[in-house]
């Protein structure tokens, strides 16, 4: 760890060998390495005037008064507050140095998590290097990029457990259920921040689309509670929504693992493209069903081989 130059292979192994980096002293110590970061040339602590007229302001701070969940329990109201200062000072400076990049609610349940582990000007520097990598896609002015990267969560599915993936798609789940997971790197979801340290540990090291293979199996951890409840969308998607605290951590990230090497994105990359195609297919269906009734249940069975093309006609 304190070689020059750093062998960032064998940090990555340690960051997703079980434990993983173990202690946040070893993390303010790994997390920069792994992200590329010069220690010696962080950026400065951002003044307040990064706030004036800053169009996200009101969104930022009204998130992170939302965010006191998040710190240790028991931390004295005045350390929090400060922290918090210190939360919308980071984002509004990534933000500011970044005008392509679009704030989005979830982004500060990551950088709250960064802030605790390596502080304000460490923090603020990784976020940058996440918000145009590891990030990138949620942060497009639209949410076509997050669509596509959920989309990869039921081919995963359909590999491992067909019948799984049967009956999601029977009650018509979907994927939404799994959005917050994904943006906020499962710490808006986790109540046990070492649990939290523990996926960041994982995620800094492995390909920005882990996060997607790890919530794949969790579903799949879950697979027998999700087969026994009623095939709804509204009940799956409860049962789905809500995670487990008591989860066995280690055993799904090296799950994850297997499942990324097993199927990595460039085998399921046309299934994942696959699904967007598919929805539009069933709204064209619902649309004809809308204006012929029940002649076009007739049409059904075929509307999948249809081309976009052809159905953008159909209106």
């Amino acid at each position: 760890m304190c070689s020059d130059p750093v062998d960032i292979e064998t940090l990555k192994r340690a960051a997703g060998t079980k434990g993983g980096l173990l202690t946040d002293e070893v993390r303010r110590k790994v997390w920069p390495k792994l992200l590329n970061i010069n220690v010696y040339k962080l950026p400065h602590k951002p003044g307040r005037a990064v706030r004036k007229n800053h169009k996200d302001y009101n969104q930022v701070v009204l998130d992170v008064s939302r965010s006191m969940k998040r710190f240790p329990k028991g931390m004295p109201a005045a350390d929090r507050g400060a922290l918090q200062e210190q939360l919308i000072d980071i984002i509004l400076e990534v933000l500011k140095c970044n005008p392509q990049l679009h704030y989005y609610q979830g982004y500060h349940d990551v950088t709250v998590s960064l802030l605790l582990v390596v502080g304000e000007r460490m923090a603020i520097a990784m976020l940058d290097k996440l918000s145009n990598y590891h990030l990138r896609d949620f942060m497009d002015p639209t949410m076509d990029s997050t669509k596509h990267i959920l989309n990869y969560l039921m081919p995963i599915l359909e590999q491992v457990d067909s019948e799984l993936h049967d009956f999601m798609i029977r009650a018509e789940v979907g994927t939404i259920f799994a959005l917050s997971w994904l943006i906020t790197w499962f710490g808006h979801v986790l109540s046990d921040f070492k649990h939290t340290l523990r996926l960041y540990d994982f995620f800094l090291s492995s390909h920005p689309l882990m996060p997607i293979y790890l919530a794949a199996t969790i579903v799949l951890h879950r697979e027998k509670e999700v087969k026994q409840a009623e095939c709804d969308m509204a009940m799956v998607h409860h049962l789905l929504s809500r995670i487990p605290q008591d989860l066995p951590y280690e055993l799904l990230i090296c799950q994850a693992q297997d499942l990324f090497d097993q199927y990595p994105p460039s085998l399921l990359a046309k299934q994942a493209a696959l699904q967007s195609h598919k929805r539009m297919v069933k709204m064209a269906v619902w649309g004809l069903s809308a204006t012929l009734g029940a002649a076009a249940f007739a049409v059904a069975q075929t509307a999948m081989d249809w081309g976009p093309e052809v159905l953008l006609q159909l209106f």
